[in-house]
């Protein structure tokens, strides 16, 4: 029995169900990170094969080809050149969609002229009848040099046959089934001649490609065998065309196609998701739905968390020997920690409906119907993708608009996507709305408070949209790009993929969010509990004396002498100082302390709320929402929480950049502290007289 650890790339087109395949043979067996020195999603997943061997499954970014056109791509070739790679594969898996066999087999080609064991997967075999398709196994092997694994991932048939046919890397032809040199005799001739012990095509590629090769000079190789740009690309076209004649050839034996007993469904339902009119009506509608379940179906587990921490804040306080770390735990860990979790319902809901509509096809319709708008506004149906995903989290949004080819609309979308509504939001609006929105029904079944959520969402991708027309007016780049977007085909979300998703997505953002605010819980904690001087050491005697008079139980005189401990607290201090600024907004100090806090990440908003609550004393059984709910102004009386403040914070949430992580991944992605610094300065500054006018307003 061998006990071997191989390396085994997952290679594929877009939407051909590589990462469906993925799923399929790694499970929940998965670990999510970067690529060194920069912030392509990398995607490793772990699954044991038979004969006790054990597979590192390397999710790459889905290629067309490898004349890389952007990020994503140059990352696969930059290690298929690099055999030095610790994640060089021993065997490759080229994933192709069985409908549509030509356009896939391309990089199968290109990657077979890397000489790397390669096993052509055939995905979607289940529809292979419904569409008429017949495959002849046998003779594409052949005119292929390489094994086939007809698999199913949505059914899970074929993935057995597929991990046994892993085993056999060893055995499958590493041989080239189209010979580089037929692109240009000559030039290739002498190609070999320089380099007798390297392979034509990975020379190739060095040439063409801007990739790192650890082997050669890249400039010795460029120096000799230089061409112009034109002559490159020329030759680059003529490749293209040699592989599809001899992929033509090969599938006009290999692949069978009976029209008459095909049964298509797709033409049918496009006519109306993409219409001009209806489209947009189905669109919104479903958005509507989304909007209306996050806060129907999410209403009673969020109750019962939220009630959980409560009740085990005040445990630890009644049950654990009194102290700092008690302290700590009751007024600091425990209410911080369960400011995040209350929201986890809502945002697997959220991931969820977002998972089912990419699972299913219909985000790449969204993409084509949103085309024409967008390009109205300076961007291109491709940007859609980036502004949709910014509703799961604007950091892998925005490093989606790599395949985005122009580079001015590549920036604009950068600037604008953080406007769109990201889940890390979804806390401070649901908790706020909740508050000062309420929770009534219009024409009996539209919910009022679902109704505001979806109004929010709307009013982020609107600014985002404004801005980009702003932006495309008052930036002077030059350029123009063709928009192309590939249709998959309609499919039921399979279970075991949105399972994942949800569960994958759900667990980064906790987990995420989670050590932040882990770390501010106790930082507030100390800042809250500790202060300077008289006032906050002598608290107990001050107060005891200025109401001796007023024959007030111990209770609330002690209620009373934790409040006036909070205010000249650290943090205390600190709120005061900064509340004539945020006064006119109709803030307090309490949520001015909140609100910086929230820089590290929107959603610890609420989770600074809760700590600084327990520590000022209130009753630690109380919800979270009961303690914001029931905090008074001071000075005027009033709930802080009322409805022209809730609004103001509502519009001060929609519209400012309350992100650090964004602004390094902006940088990161422009190369330039101008752009980031630029959005933090708009973003913040609309924000600030938004909330401010709102406010004036409606109080």
């Amino acid at each position: 029995m061998s006990n071997e650890n191989i390396n085994v790339a997952l290679i594929g087109n877009p939407n051909v169900g590589k990462t469906s395949v993925f799923n399929q043979l790694t499970g929940l067996n998965q670990q999510v990170g970067n690529y060194p020195g920069i912030t392509v999603e990398k995607k490793i997943g772990f699954c044991k094969l038979p004969n006790n061997i054990k597979a590192n499954i390397l999710d790459l970014p889905g290629t067309y080809s490898l004349n890389a056109s952007s990020i994503d791509e140059n990352v696969v070739i930059e290690l298929l050149l690099n055999k030095n790679d610790k994640l060089y594969p021993d065997v490759a898996l080229v994933v192709t969609d069985v409908e549509n066999l030509k356009r896939n087999l391309l990089l199968f080609t290109q990657i077979k002229d890397l000489e790397i064991p390669t096993i052509l997967v055939i995905n979607m075999a289940d529809r292979m009848e419904q569409k008429g398709i017949t495959l002849n196994i046998p003779f594409l092997e052949e005119q292929l040099k390489t094994k086939i694994a007809l698999v199913s991932s949505r059914k899970g048939f074929g993935i057995a046959e597929l991990k046994k046919l892993i085993t056999t890397y060893k055995t499958i032809s590493s041989e080239p089934c189209l010979n580089a040199s037929v692109i240009d005799t000559e030039y290739f001739d002498s190609l070999r001649k320089a380099f007798p012990n390297q392979l034509l095509y990975k020379l190739w590629l060095v040439i063409t490609q801007d990739v790192n090769f650890l082997n050669l000079e890249r400039k010795e190789i460029q120096s000799s065998f230089t061409k112009s740009h034109s002559d490159l690309k020329r030759l680059q076209q003529k490749e293209t065309i040699k592989r599809y004649q001899f992929i033509n050839e090969v599938l006009k034996e290999g692949l069978q196609v009976n029209t008459a007993k095909a049964r298509d469904f797709r033409s049918k339902l496009d006519r109306v998701l993409t219409h001009k009119v209806w489209g947009y009506a189905i669109f919104f509608a479903i958005l509507f739905i989304i909007f209306q379940s996050i806060f129907e179906w999410s209403q009673l587990p969020m109750d019962l968390i939220d009630a959980s921490f409560a009740t085990l804040s005040t445990w630890a306080s009644n049950h654990l020997p009194e102290g700092v770390f008690t302290s700590l735990l009751a007024e600091g860990i425990i209410p911080g920690i369960g400011g995040i979790l209350i929201f986890i319902p809502q945002i697997a809901f959220l991931f969820l409906f977002i998972s089912i509509l990419e699972e299913s096809g219909y985000m790449s319709r969204v993409v084509f119907l949103m085309d024409k708008i967008m390009r109205k506004f300076g961007l291109s149906g491709k940007s859609v993708v980036p502004l949709i995903s910014g509703t799961a989290c604007a950091i892998p949004a925005i490093m989606a608009t790599r395949n985005i080819e122009n580079w001015k609309e590549r920036l604009i979308t950068i600037l604008v996507t953080p406007f769109t509504t990201c889940s890390a939001r979804l806390p401070v609006y649901a908790i706020i709305i909740s508050l000062v929105i309420p929770n009534n029904y219009v024409l009996g079944f539209l919910n009022l408070q679902g109704l505001t959520l979806m109004l929010l969402y709307l009013l982020g991708f609107g600014m985002a949209i404004l801005s980009a027309y702003i932006l495309n007016k008052t930036m002077k780049i030059k350029g123009k790009t063709f928009f192309v977007v590939e249709m998959p085909n309609y499919k039921l979300p399979l279970l075991k993929n949105v399972v994942i998703n949800v569960v994958e997505k759900t667990k980064a953002f906790v987990f995420g969010a989670g050590k932040i605010i882990l770390a501010i819980s106790i930082v507030l904690w100390f800042l809250a509990s500790y202060g300077p001087g008289k006032n906050f050491n002598e608290a107990d005697t001050i107060l005891r004396s200025r109401t001796e008079n007023q024959q007030l139980d111990e209770t609330t005189l002690n209620n009373k002498i934790d409040a006036y401990k909070l205010e000249n607290s650290y943090i205390g201090i600190m709120g005061k100082s900064i509340e004539p600024v945020i006064s006119p907004l109709g803030y307090d100090w309490k949520i001015g302390i909140a609100i910086i806090s929230s820089f590290a990440a929107r959603e610890v908003f609420v989770g600074t709320l809760a700590t600084i609550y327990s520590v000022g004393g209130s009753d630690n059984e109380e919800t979270i929402k009961n303690k914001m709910a029931a905090e008074i102004h001071p000075t005027t009386g009033n709930k802080i929480f009322n409805f022209a403040s809730g609004i103001s914070l509502l519009l001060f949430y929609a519209f400012a950049m309350q992100c650090a992580s964004t602004l390094a991944i902006t940088r990161k992605e422009t190369n330039s502290w101008k752009w980031p610094l630029s959005q933090l300065l708009f973003m913040s500054g609309f924000a600030y007289i938004i909330a401010l006018i709102a406010f004036q307003l409606l109080k």
